[in-house]
């Protein structure tokens, strides 16, 4: 029965598991730990006790939500995604607003919460660790790697390798988006390729021709 007296649909564990994690995720941004597992049923529509069928307890449902935001799965599909046939500058524009939503929806989860850092670092288990899951290095790697894939050909016009600009994209992303660390300004995407790209100083007035003012 849902919590409202109607008889929730039937769903396969790991697919009821999924819908909890979704219908949970915007209440943990608005109350964090203080979330309750009869706000949980309410927002997924489905009897309290129909959580604890797929979830040991109200902790238990809180880490799949961190689990979940910190999956990089869905962020490395979005990018590989992205159109190559782009010019670079709109590529990389793509690139900073799909690495700024997924860095985004982490801040949001780590402030609820109260988290200064990924779990690793809180001494918390994210939720059950799939077999074979990167570590936060082999995370990074990838996502290095998909940014130097989707700068493609036009490697060639960089004056830098392009992991060394994944790296330094991925450097103004992570500072540009976090409220604290940009002061509440944070950069917009087309923002922070413009200072990859060109950076902020002002071009330089051309030199004069000699010829056309002699000494």
């Amino acid at each position: 029965m849902s919590s409202d007296g109607r008889r929730a649909p039937r769903m396969a564990p790991d697919d009821r598991r999924a819908a909890i994690v979704a219908a949970t995720l915007p209440l943990v941004l608005r109350h964090g730990y203080a979330v309750t597992t009869r706000q949980i049923a309410q927002a997924a529509g489905i009897a309290e006790g129909t959580i604890f069928r797929v979830f040991p307890d109200k902790e238990s449902v809180v880490q799949a939500v961190v689990a979940d935001a910190f999956d990089p799965a869905p962020t490395l599909r979005d990018l590989a995604a992205v159109d190559r046939t782009l010019p670079l500058r709109e590529r990389l524009t793509a690139v900073v607003t799909v690495l700024q939503r997924r860095l985004t929806d982490v801040f949001g989860l780590l402030n609820a919460l109260g988290w200064t850092g990924p779990p690793h670092r809180e001494g918390r288990a994210a939720g059950p660790a799939p077999p074979g899951r990167a570590n936060p290095t082999e995370i990074n790697e990838r996502f290095r790697a998909a940014v130097v894939d989707l700068v493609g050909p036009d490697a060639c016009r960089l004056r830098v390798p392009a992991a060394e600009l994944a790296h330094v994209l991925r450097l103004l992303v992570f500072s540009g988006t976090h409220p604290l660390i940009a002061d509440g300004r944070q950069l917009s995407a087309e923002q922070i390729v413009t200072v990859l790209l060109d950076g902020l100083s002002a071009p330089l007035p051309a030199r004069p021709d000699p010829e056309d003012h002699p000494c």
